[in-house]
């Protein structure tokens, strides 16, 4: 049997003008010799090509010319004959099956005949700080005419973490009721609408029909640039809520900077003994004003930011440090964004607060208030279908915007929020069943749950 070298075999084909075999078998040794000490490993890189080319080459019976344009490519050697590339039909590899060894443990190490028997035991977190308790409201016996109180805070845990009675008090609801009758969406005005002009029985709907366990009466007549109603006249608008509802209240300004200090004031004079409380003392208004009445008159006072957690903090230490607000006295309200208009900020600011309160940062453990109410200020919540030009139904408005409503609520309570301004009355019902049954305290009953599960609806 007579051996060539490639470079031979080429010329064999060159002199007889071959252009293509077939039905041959080629058999040879591959030897490649590397020259000095060192290797640049960047340099075997069309050497590993080269024995993967060879691979495919002896795997086929059947070779072409097309093969020895490849590898002679490789190797720098000219081919006389120039034919068109074919790519050949590659078949997959046979993975190679390797048995498992049976394994052999030694004597004294046995393995176990059944899984452990054990019981969940859900994780606690030990937080070294703690929310204040806020009371709100003042019953006859503290000085007040209110049938109940309400409590605000008390957590040691995070939000709905019940395992170990980390939170004492559930969220509460307040509903919002306003001096003058506000631009509201179709599907809220609806439930209002023979109220509207009386704040009392507007309060008083509210709780008797709607299940409200505050009330927030928002003095908007009083903004300069409404009505301008005087801060005197507001106060009577307080009083009468007062005598019409015997739950906690909140009295809410117009949010007019120079006019509130003076509205807030005389509606703490007015409601002296009801423990209410005011809303909002801002960084950018006298908020030392609204302290001092706030402390004077026995209130508590709602600290009011712009989802930013520094200047919630700086407010919180003028007012505990500066005005000297008890601590008792005060809960935070660091902005709702809306589902679809900020909520992940919202969700994020708050929930650092809260966590910031149970690590044991004094500034900020404090109960969060939700103006949830915002969630109508969203376009999906109330418009009847969507202002882009073909874009996909939004579906009947009068189901999508308490909807709205509902998830902003619940994102933020799950964030840690202790109270929440809101609207409309499904909404209203909804998340205070969500809260009950998160807190163990649902009237739902399941009697038959196998049933119940597998039922057809």
């Amino acid at each position: 049997m007579k051996k060539f070298t490639l470079e031979e075999f080429f010329e064999v084909l060159k002199k007889y003008n071959v252009e293509e075999i077939q039905g041959v078998k080629i058999e040879g040794d591959l030897e490649i010799e590397l020259e000095g000490s060192a290797i640049d490993l960047s340099n075997l890189l069309p050497v590993m090509n080269l024995i993967n080319e060879l691979a495919n080459f002896f795997y086929h019976a059947k070779m072409t010319l097309t093969y020895l344009q490849r590898i002679s490519s490789m190797l720098g050697i000219q081919i006389p004959i120039q034919l068109p590339l074919v790519q050949p039909e590659i078949k997959p590899a046979v993975p190679e099956i390797k048995l498992v060894p049976e394994v052999k443990l030694p004597p004294e190490i046995k393995l176990p005949e059944k899984l452990l028997d054990l019981k969940f035991k859900p994780y606690r977190a030990e937080w070294p700080g703690k929310i204040e308790e806020v009371k709100l409201g003042a019953t006859k016996s503290e000085g007040g005419t209110r049938e109940y109180i309400v409590t605000l805070g008390g957590e040691r845990a995070l939000a709905f973490y019940t395992f170990d009675s980390s939170q004492p008090n559930l969220p509460v609801v307040a509903i919002d009721v306003f001096d003058k009758p506000p631009a509201l969406a179709k599907s809220v005005k609806v439930h209002y609408e023979d109220v509207l002009n009386d704040p009392a029985e507007w309060a008083k709907k509210c709780v008797k029909k709607f299940g409200a366990d505050l009330v927030t009466i928002h003095l908007i007549s009083t903004d300069p640039l409404l009505e301008n109603r005087p801060a005197k006249e507001a106060a009577k608008t307080v009083e009468d809520v007062l005598q019409a509802v015997k739950c906690p209240i909140i009295v809410g300004g117009s949010g007019n900077k120079d006019k509130d200090p003076e509205v807030l004031e005389k509606a703490a004079e007015v409601s002296e003994g009801e423990r209410v409380m005011l809303a909002s003392a801002t960084l950018d208004m006298d908020w030392e004003r609204i302290a001092n009445a706030a402390k004077k008159h026995g209130h508590v006072i709602l600290s009011w930011t712009q989802l930013d957690i520094n200047n919630q903090k700086t407010l919180n230490r003028y007012l505990l440090r500066r005005a000297k607000v008890p601590r008792n006295s005060l809960v935070m309200d660091p902005t709702t964004a809306a589902l679809g208009y900020g909520l992940d900020y919202a969700f994020t600011n708050m929930e650092r607060i809260r966590m910031s309160g149970l690590k044991g940062d004094e500034d900020l453990n404090f109960p969060i208030s939700s103006g949830t109410t915002n969630a109508w200020g969203a376009r999906e919540a109330w418009m009847t279908e969507s202002p882009i030009k073909d874009d996909t139904p939004w579906g009947p408005r009068e189901l999508r915007g308490p909807i709205w409503e509902i998830v902003t609520g619940l994102t933020l309570a799950l964030a840690g929020v202790d109270m929440f301004m809101m609207m409309h009355p499904v909404a209203v019902a909804t998340l205070k069943e969500i809260f009950n049954t998160l807190g163990g305290k649902s009237k739902f009953e399941v009697k038959d749950l196998d049933a119940w599960i597998n039922m057809e609806v």
